[in-house]
């Protein structure tokens, strides 16, 4: 199966963000990583996709995606990284774009360095359906398998570049010897005989569909609906007429295909449920139909106790090979909203959509709002049964719900020009970049209400004996008087004297957990040491910096409920110094640092007079320059010849010979 799709959604303007997962590359990895065991637990293999940063359709076939190490390995490759390594998908797919100047299908450093050497990974890599460029110079990174065929042509190509000396014939026996283990796998997987249990899967579709359903806001308590009395309103085309998965090479034929109109009639058990189109879903209807339109479904609504007005984007408005203008609703239903908010102040707005819309400042004018996303074939029985009560909402969003789109981190170099895109943001993408800019937010990442309320008590955090593992406690209890299920969530803050720049929060592990009215249970999620690391593009590698984090339990990114400090035990450093390192450089390194403090101890103990250490002007005057600079000046405590013995000794300790003090 060509997926599951995992890469970020860097811009919620990303015409392809409806089959991706998360802006968070823990939860995206979360997520992906399921759906490759089990579809490979039955029998299928996964095509992890699309290999790498691959966060736009704007000129996809070519753009270059141009970002620095630290966010491509941090953001980008992540969930890749934790998926490869963790779930053993047998495909990977690489991407159209390319990455620093370098297309993915001739790229040696991802394909094959990062990917095989690095990751260990030992699937095909095969190409998106036209990324191939020149067929010998993939197959030369690391690209197995072409899609789709070529007629031979391209077969051709590799033989007479065999033949000519310009392709050893050892890198294409390397690629048919994975051809072949794949293929192997893919035979010894099937289960052609076996029956699909159409109305399971149907089943299983719905409590899938039920989970993800995000109540986003619920004021005095206007949902859950009552299904044994009063007059219920369903307004909205896409009532009718479901949006259930997006457009493009994701489309799937449903086996069956539930509506929210019919749910709602059949949950109904003497409650009355009309309804009213209010808007076509084709924005070529003309006006005089619109505006008969949205006068009966006024009328409904002036007539009933409560309305649930069904908006969304219709297909053409978000696809795979575009990138979408903007994140509004369509301004006929925004006009509609406000007719029949005026007619009737009851109002629960139902949203379908594959990206965020915008949801300011009409937010503030409804009681009630409910995330539906594209929920599947059996997501109208979801959105029904979360209406009236029968299922108690859980889900909670996987990414920001921004004011405005300016708002975004990646909005000043998205999609980019003349075919580069700068991802200027580093980083801080969705929640990170929101919240280092302190930026108020529509809805925050991880934000999902329920029709009950949970109380967090009890925090711990302890280090496993090895230090290789953090474990977080928490208590929550059930506090109101519905059954209800709670996604715990956990985040790290870096230590408060960071060498990089680092986000006020990051995900770093989730829990749910249900509960019956007044149950309380300890919740508990492993963190591993590991995860607290950054990437150092100077280290080349990962790297967790000792000292004290703190550890952050919450509802979502805005609701922190609890919080803990651990202290974590640095790795050691890597770096190795030299004479052009800035002086607050060197005063970091942890070897290097007591080292050059104990030349300026000397130095002033041997009569010397105050050293520049002692005053905090100068020594953040100083802190900018290189030690080979400071090192010319007649009053420093290290000499030219100094600094050469210094980074000698550095050295020495990160290869393991020596330390400070020998």
């Amino acid at each position: 199966m060509l997926g599951p799709g995992i890469n970020i959604k860097r811009s919620p303007l990303c015409g392809r963000n409806f089959e991706y997962f998360s802006e968070d590359p823990l939860l995206t990895a979360e997520l992906g990583g399921a759906m490759v065991r089990g579809l490979q637990e039955a029998g299928a293999g996964a095509a992890l996709k699309h290999y790498a940063a691959n966060n736009q359709e704007t000129d996809r076939m070519r753009v270059s995606a141009d970002i620095d190490e630290r966010p491509l390995r941090e953001i980008y490759l992540r969930a890749f990284e934790r998926i490869v390594r963790r779930d053993r998908p047998w495909s990977v797919m690489a991407s159209y774009n390319g990455v620093n100047g370098v297309p993915l299908c001739e790229n040696t450093r991802l394909l094959t360095d990062i990917l095989r050497t690095e990751w260990g990974f030992d699937g095909i890599v095969m190409s998106d359906w036209g990324a191939v460029r020149d067929r010998v110079a993939a197959l030369r990174a690391g690209l197995d398998l072409q899609m789709p065929g070529t007629g031979g042509r391209t077969d051709r190509e590799i033989t007479a570049a065999v033949t000519g000396g310009d392709l050893d014939e050892s890198v294409l026996d390397t690629a048919v010897e994975r051809l072949v283990r794949f293929a192997r796998r893919v035979t010894d997987g099937a289960h052609a005989d076996r029956e699909t249990p159409v109305e399971e899967h149907h089943r299983l579709a719905g409590e899938a569909a039920d989970r993800c359903v995000v109540l986003l806001k619920n004021d005095s308590e206007l949902l859950p609906l009552d299904p044994a009395s009063g007059t219920v309103a369903v307004i909205g085309e896409l009532a009718r007429t479901p949006r259930y998965q997006g457009a493009g090479s994701s489309q799937v034929t449903p086996t069956r295909l539930d509506t929210p109109l019919d749910s709602l009639r059949e949950l109904a058990r003497g409650a009355r449920v009309d309804f009213a189109a209010g808007y076509a879903l084709l924005d070529t209807t003309p006006a005089d139909p619109e505006e008969a339109l949205a006068d009966e479904a006024v009328r409904l609504a002036s007539a009933s106790d409560t309305v649930v007005l069904f908006l969304g984007l219709a297909a053409q408005d978000e696809s795979e090979g575009f990138d979408r203008d903007h994140i509004d609703l369509p301004a006929v239903q925004l006009r509609l909203l406000e007719r029949v908010r005026a007619a009737n102040p009851r109002v629960c707005v139902v949203l379908s959509n594959g990206g965020v819309v915008r949801t300011a400042p009409w937010q503030a004018a409804v009681p009630a709002l409910v995330e539906g996303w594209l929920l599947g074939q059996a997501g109208g029985g979801a959105l029904a049964r979360v209406l009236f009560g029968a299922v108690n909402p859980s889900g909670k969003l996987a990414e920001t719900v921004p004011l405005r789109l300016e708002d975004s981190p990646s909005h000043l170099s998205f999609p980019g020009e003349e075919g580069r895109v700068r991802y200027g943001e580093g980083v801080f993408v969705g929640y990170r970049g929101y919240d280092a800019r302190r930026c108020e937010v529509a809805f925050p990442f991880g934000h999902g209400l329920s029709y009950t309320t949970f109380a967090y008590s009890g925090m711990s955090v302890v280090h496993s004996e090895d230090g290789a593992a953090l474990t977080v406690a928490v208590t929550v209890t059930n506090t109101g008087e519905r059954a209800g299920r709670e996604v715990v969530q956990i985040y790290s803050r870096g230590p408060a004297a960071s060498a990089v720049a680092r986000p006020p929060r990051e995900l770093r592990g989730f829990a749910p957990v249900t509960l019956a009215p007044g149950e309380s249970r300890e919740v508990v999620v492993e963190l591993a040491r590991d995860d607290l690391a950054y990437y150092s593009a100077r280290e080349g590698g990962w790297r967790v910096e000792g000292g004290d984090y703190r550890i952050e339990a919450g509802s979502s990114s805005r609701d922190i409920r609890l919080s803990a400090q651990a202290t974590v035990a640095g790795d050691p450093s890597r770096l190795r110094l030299s004479g052009r390192n800035t002086l607050a450089e060197w005063l970091r390194h942890p070897v290097g640092g007591p080292l050059l403090m104990e030349r300026f101890t000397r130095a002033r103990t041997q009569g010397a007079g105050p050293g520049a250490m002692d005053d905090p002007v100068m020594r953040r005057f100083l802190a900018g320059m290189p030690l080979d600079v400071i090192s010319e000046f007649p009053q420093s405590p290290v000499p030219p010849e100094g600094v050469d013995e210094l980074a000698a000794l550095v050295a020495a300790a990160a290869d393991g010979r020596g330390g400070p003090g020998e």
